[in-house]
């Protein structure tokens, strides 16, 4: 498998789509807001497999001292093989000097999350307005 990162933004919608259903995320349902949501993203690390978009990274930044990573996700046919591991360690090293890095990670994911060098952020506890159907 030869898996090839990229950080452009030219997304082809259908693939993208196909990728947020196929881990039943709601914003598949949403693909203007969502092209336009990574379109306006501080970066987008995407993972391509023979064309196919495989996998997908992107944060949200001030550009200065925090970063938050709201999305990843990979093919479930691909999961186990390092794509998401990939993804985040582009990320985490394009801010590697800043002083925050976040995201929101479900109870599967915390262990994934874990190797990948990020605690659980002592007592705090995730809060939202959420409009999606996917939790």
């Amino acid at each position: 498998m030869s898996i090839i990162l990229s950080e452009s933004r030219d997304l082809p919608e259908a693939q993208l789509v196909a990728l947020y259903a196929a881990n039943h995320w709601s914003s598949a349902k949403k693909p203007e807001k969502l092209l336009a949501a990574l379109r306006d993203s501080h970066t987008v690390v995407s993972a391509w497999e023979d064309g196919t978009l495989v996998g997908l990274g992107n944060a949200i930044s001030d550009g200065h001292l925090v970063v938050y990573y709201p999305h990843l996700l990979v093919l479930p046919s691909h999961h186990g093989k390092g794509i998401g591991a990939a993804i985040v360690q582009r990320l985490k090293a394009r801010y590697a000097d800043f002083h925050q890095h976040i995201l929101v990670s479900d109870s599967r994911t915390i262990g994934f999350y874990g190797k990948c060098g990020f605690d659980v952020a002592g007592a705090t506890q995730s809060m939202w307005i959420y409009n999606g159907d996917d939790h």
